[in-house]
């Protein structure tokens, strides 16, 4: 079951305007919290309030009331103006801050106030010392950075929400587990997130608590009500899912330029990419990471946004390579990339990071100055490896890996080149392999044998081949999880697994033998045999030779048991 913590932030705009105003120099105009404040907004018939504060409220200030009326009724009434933008922006960077207790972290949408954030805390609880001791610490928290909360944590967003706002007792609440009914029964209709129209209706049918809706049949309200009521009870209670519109944190590693003028060209922005690069990688050496996905993202004077995605086989921090990549993806993408008429803003980040260790720079005498290291064999596989991904597209690099298989037509997978490199077995000597193997098995015709049934001549695309030596067999059976399963009868009794045809009596075993001894033979290639192995599924093996020709030729061969015989590779 989820846990989900819901922080409410009574009168939010007031307290980030004060506590905004309390880290700027004091100034003559400077409010003061403990007399009445609020924010204004521009309105018909004059601007109203969109904020009150505490003192304010109690002088009977409501938000959505005129200003002339206000200061009529509180003469001194101190106002400023709203500014919805900056609460926003506060918030967001708040639910940053919230990401110390979990990841999961999103803001209140605006017809939920916009003035709270849900945590969801499944699992999380543990790491702050139970769910008592996470709620005190948020209070806690908050309060150090002179900010008042009030904290609820439940199974649902919604029973969160209104335990935050209209039960917090001390600032924290805490619903058990389980059924979130008892827990939100003695709130008012409007815990629910319902509008104000709404609940004036409900109040007037005498529903004035959620306990009043709990368990009353749902067709009525359905039809009568907006679908709202009966979504919200739902969220509120578990039985309908909610998403949360989570936040994502800002990049750790990213850079970006506005140009002084747009720029249309290629060379421009693969200029201004290398430096881009140039200016991230100190922050990369004090991570201690090296990029391995870079994301360009391309800012057109229009408002269109061009993205160009740079995956590494290895991880860098080389510009040099950066702004290579760049120019064959540009060059790639060509006229798609469309630069329209220009773009004004570029940046840079490196999406995916991994730990990269100090190296020791060599000391060149040349020119008097410091290069990097040589690049290695791995290094320089990474950035050939890059660069072909870049030029032909991603996915179009692939490399093989081995697989343990015995049949070499399958002991090799093709796999993306950016994968670690793999570890080939070390070869075996004893046995030959095809450094050429065939896309499918070619078939070969018979044109003479030995008196071992060996095939003599045989002829191949056309062609007859005279065989002079032939070398083998190695036998090479399939996995045993790949055989045909057995057909099991219905019932056991005259059927007796791996002896006689289906429906007859088993034979009687002499004196003395037991039907172990009896199936010694069973895989015997007669026709009674083969009836007795009914039950018994067929060996899959394959026999492989090395024949060499009149004429020099050295073919791999199999034959599959039977009367076929193949060429799969061709040896030197």
């Amino acid at each position: 079951m989820p846990r989900i913590v819901s922080i409410y932030l009574p009168r939010w705009p007031i307290q980030r305007f004060l506590v905004a105003q309390s880290n700027a120099p004091r100034s003559p105009d400077t409010i003061d919290g403990h007399y009445p404040f609020v924010l204004t907004v521009d309105a018909a018939g004059g601007p109203r309030i969109s904020a009150a504060s505490k003192p304010a409220e109690t002088e009977g200030l409501a938000v959505g009331g005129l200003v002339a009326d206000a200061r009529a009724k509180v003469p001194g009434l101190q106002t400023r103006p709203a500014m919805p933008e900056a609460d926003a922006r506060a918030l967001h960077r708040l639910g940053l801050w919230a990401m110390r207790y979990t990841p999961s972290v999103a803001l209140y949408r605006e017809a939920d106030g916009a003035d709270g954030l849900f945590l969801d805390v499944t699992g999380a609880s543990h790491l702050a010392g139970g769910e008592q001791a996470l709620l005190a610490d948020i209070v806690k928290r908050l309060r150090h950075l002179r900010l008042g909360a009030r904290v609820a944590l439940a199974d649902t967003p919604g029973a969160a929400w209104a335990l935050s706002r209209f039960h917090a007792r001390n600032g924290c609440t805490l619903a058990e587990g389980g059924d979130p009914g008892p827990a939100l029964a003695d709130l008012p209709l409007a815990a629910l997130r319902l509008g104000d129209d709404l609940v004036q209706t409900l109040r007037r049918l005498g529903f004035i608590r959620i306990g009043d809706l709990i368990g009353k049949p749902r067709a009525p309200f359905a039809a009568r009500f907006d679908a709202i009521l009966l979504k919200r009870l739902d969220q509120a209670m578990g039985r309908r899912e909610e998403a949360l519109a989570l936040i994502e944190p800002p990049p750790l590693y990213h850079r970006s330029r506005q140009l002084l003028e747009p720029v249309v060209s290629q060379a421009a922005v693969v200029h201004v990419a290398t430096r881009l690069m140039q200016d991230l990688v100190p922050a990369l050496v004090a991570g201690g990471v090296a990029a391995r996905a870079l994301q360009l993202r391309l800012f057109r004077v229009d408002g269109e946004v061009r993205t160009i995605h740079i995956g590494l086989a290895a991880a860098t921090r080389d510009p040099a390579h950066i702004a290579r990549l760049v120019e064959l993806d540009l060059e790639r993408l060509g006229e798609a990339i469309d630069a329209g008429f220009g773009f004004e803003t570029i940046s840079l980040t490196a999406t995916v990071t991994e730990k990269f260790g100090q190296r020791q720079n060599r000391l060149s005498l040349k020119e008097g100055r410091r290069d990097a290291p040589p690049a290695d064999a791995a290094e320089r596989r990474a950035e050939l490896i890059d660069a072909l991904r870049q030029r032909l597209g991603p996915g179009s690099v692939r490399q093989l890996h081995p697989v343990a298989r015995h049949d070499p037509a399958f002991a090799e997978e093709a796999r993306d080149a950016a994968e670690p490199e793999p570890a080939w077995p070390t070869a075996d000597g004893s046995r030959q392999r095809p450094p050429l193997f065939l896309d499918q098995p070619e078939p070969l015709q018979i044109l003479a044998t030995r008196p071992d049934g060996l095939p003599d001549h045989v002829r191949w695309r056309g062609s007859s081949h005279h065989i002079t030596a032939l070398q083998g067999p190695e036998r090479i059976a399939g996995p045993w999880w790949e055989t045909a399963a057995p057909t099991l009868p219905d019932k056991p009794g005259k059927e007796e697994y791996g002896w006689g045809k289906l429906g007859e009596e088993a034979p009687s075993l002499p004196d003395g033998e037991s039907p172990r001894s009896q199936k010694r033979n069973r895989f015997e290639d007669t026709e009674a045999t083969r009836e007795r192995s009914v039950l018994l599924p067929a060996p899959t093996y394959q026999d492989y030779y090395v024949a060499e020709t009149q004429t020099g030729q050295r073919f791999w061969l199999c034959h599959d048991g039977r009367q076929s015989w193949s060429l799969r590779g061709l040896l030197a």
